[in-house]
C-alpha cells in the first residue's frame, strides 16, 4: 500500500491588523497583512517550525505527531501526542469512535492544533482532513511545515521520552462535512466529464504507469492525472509556494473552475494535495476520494484501469470493424475517417472498405502548405469533426505518425492510429477490398458513398514549429533528438537522445508505459518541461511525439527542421 506508506491568525486578530494598516493609510493592505503573518511563522493553515518552538508549552497549543508510532517513539517533538494513522484511519469509521479518539488525543474546542509528520509525507495532511471532515473548525488546525526534519535543521531539540496522556478532550463529533468528501458513483461520473473535473493521482510514475502492481492490477483510474505527492514539496520537505504549485497546475492543464477530486492507493498520498489546494490555494471545490484506487478496483463491475495515459490513441482491428463497418455507416453512426497513409499501389492491392488513400508523401509534402493539406483532405472525404483513423504499414510508423502530428495541428477533433499491420489484417477477420472508396454521391443508398467535406482552417498553435523561440511554455524547454543519432543542425539548449527505435517493440507498437516511462527518465526527459521533439526525418520526430502524447505530456511539440 505505497499511498499509505509512501497559521494562523484568528478571525479577530485579522481584522485588527487590516483596521491598523486602513488607519495608518496604506495601500494594499491585504498584502501587507499576509506579509505580517509570514512574518509571525503563520501562513494560512501552514505554521513554521519558529513559530511552534516559541509557543511550545502554551497550553493553548496542542501538538500533535501523525507519524507512525515506531518513528514517534523514536523522536519527536517534546510533549507532542503520538497520532498513529494505522490507529484511526479505517475509512468508515462511526462518528463515536472518532470522536473517542479525538477526545484521548485531547482535542478541544478553542484549542490550536499543530500537525506534524516526518516532512514531505501525508501523514500530517490526512490528519488535517479527518478533523475538518469531522467538523473541527479549520481556522484553529495547522500543519507544521516541513515536519520534524525541518524542526531538526533549525537546530531544535527532539524528544525520546514518552509524552504522558493529554487531559481528555472535550471535542463532540456529531455529523461529517461530505462537501470534502468524495464516493464512488460521484468519482465515476466525474470521470466521464473531465471538462469540468479532474481526477488528481498523487501516486509516483511506478504505479501510475503500472510497474507496480496496485491492488493486483497495474496501471491508473482513466483520464486521472498523475501529480505525486513529492511535486508539492520543496527539498527541505516545506511545501511549495502557492506560485510554484499553481504554475504546476496550470501546465498539467488544471483550471481554478474544475472540480478536483484527489486520490491515491487508500486516501494517504491524496491528503497532500488535497490540503494545499483547498488551505493553501483556496480553492473551493477539492475533494478527497478516501477510498481512492482500492475503492475502484473492489467495485464489483471490474472497472477498467489504464497504463498509458490515452491508450484510445491506438485502435486495433476488432474496435474499428464494429465502428468503421458497413451496418454503423449505413445507419449513421460511423463517425470516423479511416486514413490509408500507404502508397496509392499498396492501397490497390487491398485495403480497409471505406478507407481513404492520402499517401504518406502528401503530408510530408504540405509540412509548410497546411492550407494546400487541408483542402486536399476534405477533398479525399477526411472529416474534421470525426475520428480519423490513420492506416499503415503496421504498428506506429514514420508515416502514420507524421500524418497523426500534421492532423493534430489541422484541428482534427480526434486522431488514432491502426496497430495492426497490413499483412495480418485478413488473418485478423478484416474484409479487404481492392475496390476503389467511392467519395462523393452514390447512385443508389446502397453505395455508400462518403461525401466530400469543407476541412476547415482551423490550425492549431504550437504543435509543429519551425523556430525553436517561436513558443515558451511554463517550464523550460528541453529537446528531444528522435533519430539514430543527434542532428548536426540542432537547436541550441538542453538535448537528451532518445531514438524512436527504443520506444518500439519489435512489430512497431508503442513498448509498455512502465518501460517508456523508465527509457524517457533515463535519458533525462524531465516531467516538467517543454519537450521539443526533432530529427533530420521528420517521421522519426513524429514517432516521439505520439509516444510523448500516449503517455499524457501536456507541453510537447515537433520541430521541422
Amino acid at each position: 500500500m505505497h499511498s499509505i506508506i509512501t497559521s494562523v491568525i484568528s478571525l479577530r486578530s485579522w481584522a485588527k491588523a487590516v483596521g491598523i494598516l486602513m488607519l495608518l493609510g496604506l495601500s494594499g493592505c491585504i498584502v501587507n497583512v499576509a506579509a505580517a503573518e509570514r512574518v509571525t511563522g503563520i501562513n494560512g493553515n501552514l505554521v513554521s517550525v519558529e513559530w511552534l518552538q516559541k509557543n511550545l508549552g502554551n497550553p493553548d497549543v496542542l501538538v500533535l505527531d501523525a507519524s507512525p508510532l515506531p518513528m514517534h517513539m523514536a523522536k519527536h517533538i517534546a510533549a507532542a501526542v503520538p497520532v498513529d494513522f494505522f490507529a484511526y484511519g479505517a475509512p468508515n469509521t462511526p462518528l463515536a469512535g472518532m470522536e473517542q479518539h479525538f477526545q484521548s488525543w485531547g482535542i478541544s474546542p478553542g484549542k490550536k492544533i499543530v500537525l506534524y509528520d516526518q516532512g514531505g509525507t501525508w501523514y500530517a495532511t490526512r490528519l488535517f482532513f479527518s478533523l475538518v471532515y469531522h467538523h473541527f473548525p479549520d481556522a484553529n488546525l495547522y500543519v507544521l511545515d516541513g515536519g520534524l526534519s525541518k524542526w531538526e535543521a533549525q537546530g531544535f531539540p527532539v524528544n525520546k521520552e514518552a509524552t504522558p496522556a493529554p487531559a481528555k478532550g472535550t471535542f463532540k463529533v456529531s455529523k461529517t462535512n461530505e462537501a470534502l468528501r468524495v464516493r464512488l458513483p460521484e468519482f465515476l461520473t466525474a470521470s466521464g466529464d473531465v471538462a469540468n473535473n479532474v481526477l488528481l493521482e498523487t501516486l509516483g510514475a511506478d504505479w501510475h504507469f503500472g510497474e507496480v502492481l496496485s491492488f493486483g492490477r497495474a496501471g491508473h483510474i482513466p483520464r486521472a492525472i498523475m501529480m505525486p505527492s513529492d511535486d508539492f514539496f520543496n527539498p527541505d520537505k516545506t511545501f511549495k509556494s502557492v506560485g510554484d504549485i499553481q504554475r504546476q497546475l496550470r501546465y498539467l492543464g488544471i483550471r481554478g473552475d474544475q472540480t478536483i477530486h484527489n486520490h491515491c492507493g487508500g486516501g494517504g498520498a491524496a491528503s497532500v494535495s488535497f490540503f494545499a489546494l483547498k488551505y493553501m490555494l483556496n480553492h473551493s471545490k477539492a475533494t478527497l476520494y478516501v477510498e481512492s484506487q482500492m475503492g475502484w478496483l473492489s467495485d464489483p463491475r471490474d472497472l477498467p484501469y489504464w497504463t498509458y495515459d490515452a491508450p484510445y490513441l491506438m485502435r486495433n482491428a476488432d474496435w474499428l470493424k464494429s465502428w468503421g463497418g458497413r451496418m454503423l455507416r449505413m445507419i449513421g453512426m460511423a463517425q470516423l475517417s479511416v486514413v490509408d497513409v500507404r502508397s496509392a499501389d499498396e492501397f490497390n492491392s487491398g485495403h480497409i472498405p471505406f478507407a481513404l488513400n492520402i499517401p504518406a508523401e502528401v503530408f510530408k509534402g504540405n509540412l509548410a502548405d497546411l492550407n494546400k493539406l487541408a483542402k486536399t483532405l476534405g477533398h479525399a472525404g477526411v472529416n474534421a469533426a470525426h475520428e480519423a483513423v490513420i492506416v499503415s504499414g503496421g504498428g506506429l510508423t514514420r508515416e502514420s505518425a507524421l500524418a497523426f502530428v500534421m492532423l493534430e495541428k489541422l484541428g482534427q477533433k480526434k486522431i488514432s492510429v491502426l496497430m495492426e499491420a497490413a499483412d495480418k489484417w485478413v488473418q485478423l477477420g478484416f474484409v479487404v477490398t481492392a475496390e476503389k472508396t467511392l467519395v462523393g454521391t452514390g447512385k443508389s443508398p446502397m453505395d455508400m458513398a462518403i461525401p466530400p467535406s469543407i476541412y476547415p482552417e482551423n490550425f492549431r498553435q504550437d504543435i509543429i514549429i519551425a523556430n525553436p523561440g517561436s513558443s515558451k511554455g511554463l517550464f523550460p524547454k528541453v529537446f528531444i533528438a528522435s533519430g539514430k543519432s543527434v542532428p548536426a543542425k540542432a537547436p541550441d539548449g538542453k538535448i537528451v537522445h532518445v531514438p524512436y527505435t527504443a520506444l518500439l517493440n519489435a512489430d512497431g507498437t508503442p513498448k509498455a508505459a512502465k518501460d517508456i516511462w523508465n527509457i524517457l527518465a533515463k535519458a533525462g526527459v524531465p516531467r516538467y518541461a517543454e519537450l521539443i521533439s526533432f530529427a533530420e526525418d521528420p517521421g522519426e520526430a513524429a514517432i516521439n511525439y505520439f509516444i510523448l502524447k500516449l503517455m499524457g505530456y501536456p507541453d510537447i511539440k515537433m520541430l521541422a527542421i
